[in-house]
């Protein structure tokens, strides 16, 4: 086994075990922070595989956006400290026999098609990039930079939806 190899692993572990620890703790900080870590460790896949743009991107965007929202509306509701409740059994077999399923379709998927490597690097530089993702053309990427846009904001509004203190009767 080539040190590559190693290291893909080593990300790869890692970005599934943080995964995995935040969506199964119970307090609602913790499982913000796992997702950092988890979407960071994405990021360093992206840099494994030289695509330096795409990292920075990852980054800006899901670990300094997306993330940071939710941690403010975490604060912002005074309960960081608190345990989520406790699924019912209901709840884990459904969500069990969604990840069986998906896991199944993976594997499909890896039989049907062989994955190969090229060992080809990207070679595109930043100037191309910022070409593609301004045009409208048929290479170009506007669309999804306004879909990211577009979830930015979707975020903000749902970490004030989360702020929102429940009105008090009176």
């Amino acid at each position: 086994m080539k040190t590559v190899d190693i290291i893909f692993y080593c990300i790869a572990a890692f970005v599934l075990t943080t995964g995995l620890l935040a969506v199964t703790t119970r307090k609602i900080f913790r499982s913000a922070i796992w997702l950092l870590f988890c979407l960071m460790g994405i990021a360093a896949l992206y840099f494994w595989m030289n695509a330096n743009f795409i990292a920075a991107i990852q980054i800006a965007v899901y670990v300094g956006g997306i993330v940071v929202l939710i941690i403010f509306s975490i604060f912002l509701t005074q309960q960081a400290g608190n345990q989520m409740p406790k699924p019912n059994g209901l709840r884990i077999a459904a969500a069990s026999a969604a990840s069986l399923i998906g896991f199944g379709l993976i594997f499909q998927l890896f039989k049907k098609h062989t994955f190969q490597t090229t060992g080809n690097n990207f070679d595109i530089d930043i100037a191309t990039i910022g070409k593609q993702l301004l045009s409208i053309e048929a290479d170009g990427y506007a669309l999804p930079f306004e879909v990211i846009s577009i979830l930015l904001l979707a975020a903000m509004v749902g970490c004030i939806v989360i702020a929102m203190k429940p009105k008090t009767e009176v």
